[in-house]
């Protein structure tokens, strides 16, 4: 399946020190969470139905869940092919400086980069994975070659072909 998600650009949060510990989400938390994960559309009547607890029960512990930030927005999986985007690749940039200054201005230019699904700042041989979806080689060559390599920061770039992408289970899937 060549299915990603897409969401508008928006700052990507940083990890926080107020995102809630494991020990602020409860059993009836960890229900609610696995029932959205299957479903995240629906409407919290049909949640709370499901798990045998009043809607109004159900529709406090969501609001309380995405005030702390566990729960931090649904998203439109969107098909890149279906908008002219079949080819799929992973970028993967190593530095030859680790400056702070350039390290985030590689970072943000990344992601606002047209195209880019992802982008990982990882430890390791490598530094940054970029995920991104195009319309054709000469389109990837030119992300690498005029919004990648342009950067001081990156002494070297590999890329890799996506033949195909599946979903895991994500954290609430053993719930």
């Amino acid at each position: 399946m060549r299915e990603t998600i897409l969401a508008p650009r928006q700052p990507t949060p940083r990890p926080a020190a107020t995102a809630a510990s494991t020990s602020d989400v409860d059993a009836l938390d960890l229900r609610i969470l696995a029932a959205l994960s299957e479903r995240p559309d629906a409407p919290i009547k049909d949640v709370a139905e499901a798990l045998d607890i009043p809607a109004s029960t159900c529709a406090f512990r969501v609001r309380s869940l995405r005030r702390r930030g566990v729960i931090r927005g649904l998203r439109l999986v969107v098909d890149p092919a279906a908008l002219g985007r079949p080819l799929q690749a992973v970028i993967r940039v190593r530095l030859g400086n680790h400056s702070k200054a350039g390290v985030e201005a590689l970072f943000d230019a990344l992601e606002a980069t047209e195209g880019v699904l992802q982008v990982f700042h990882i430890a390791g041989a490598d530094d940054f994975l970029v995920h991104l979806a195009v319309a054709d080689a000469a389109a990837l060559r030119d992300i690498v070659l005029e919004r990648v390599t342009v950067h001081d920061v990156v002494r070297a770039t590999e890329t890799q072909l996506v033949f195909e992408r599946r979903d895991g289970a994500g954290p609430a899937g053993a719930l």
